[in-house]
């Protein structure tokens, strides 16, 4: 099968630089997201506007969201106007949101039952990420699924890894979200000690990042408040929703994760305070004197 046609759903931070290195691979695109606005860049160059989630689901070859929660997934995906009661039989359904493992493979089971080709790819990467077309992208369902649609992956990201059955890509994600707690706040928790100790910052993180203790959290997102930059390349917001389902998954198999849970506890607290829709370097927030 020759894959021509997309919609995409989702043209936030993150999706419109995805649907746009779509539209540079010479992909024609449809998309829609709840506010217009945020799609009228794609719009501008040649992607046409759909009126919901349904209608973008129509006369593709390939449907991709991105959206924000669990239950936003669930909507598009399983809702009376979604993509399952919408696209046609033969569809591939990729769903590159962070969500639940649980949820992943009850979407695979609806779209079986239609004919459709559901997949699960969650990304990491944040949006400088998605801007380059660097993306990680971690995959689970059905491996020949996965190898008609690695073209439309690698027109996003580099690393595209298959990881089994539906719902493992969203495992993997987990696992990526767990990491990424412990890295950010130890990066956070090193420039707040370099103030302490009258070094300079920017120095520091530049010395430090060479070492063992370097990190893309270090280099790309924690530095940022050395400029005292908390715009958001990820919200803090969704990243309590990832460690929160990360946090889920893993008492449902018996284990604590106590770093997680700290981090989590802390963005939470932040949060808040109304600072959920600034980035997670916003968590340096934590450190700050009261």
């Amino acid at each position: 099968m020759s894959i021509q046609r997309i919609g995409f759903i989702g043209t936030g931070i993150m999706g419109s630089a995805m649907a746009g290195h779509l539209i540079d691979a010479g992909y024609e695109l449809q998309v829609y997201n709840r506010t217009k606005e945020k799609a009228e860049s794609l719009i501008a160059r040649g992607a046409k506007w759909c009126e919901s989630a349904g209608a973008c689901a129509r006369d593709v070859d390939v449907v991709i969201t991105i959206v924000g929660y669990p239950k936003d997934v669930e909507e598009t995906y399983l809702g009376a106007d979604g993509i399952v009661n919408n696209a046609a039989e033969g569809t591939y359904i990729i769903d590159m949101t962070t969500s639940s493992p649980a949820l992943a493979k009850r979407i695979y089971a609806e779209a079986k039952k239609k004919g459709l080709h559901a997949i699960d790819a969650p990304v990491t990467g944040g949006d400088f990420g998605a801007k380059a077309g660097t993306l990680t992208i971690l995959v689970g369902g059905d491996e020949e699924d996965f190898n008609a649609v690695k073209p439309v992956f690698e027109a996003m990201g580099k690393n595209i890894v298959y990881y089994g059955e539906a719902g493992n890509g969203q495992h993997l994600k987990m696992c990526n979200q767990i990491a990424l707690a412990g890295s950010l706040a130890g990066a956070l928790e090193a420039i707040r000690y370099a103030d302490a100790a009258g070094l300079d910052r920017k120095k520091m993180v530049e010395t430090v990042a060479t070492g063992a203790a370097g990190s893309v959290q270090l280099t790309n997102v924690a530095a940022k408040v050395i400029d005292t930059d908390y715009a958001p390349g990820f919200l803090m917001k969704h990243f309590i929703k990832d460690m929160n389902l990360a946090d889920e998954e893993a008492k449902e198999r018996g284990l604590t994760l106590d770093i997680l849970e700290l981090v989590r506890d802390n963005c939470t607290d932040l949060e808040k305070e109304g600072f959920g829709e600034e980035g997670t370097q916003a968590l340096y927030r934590h450190y700050l004197p009261k």
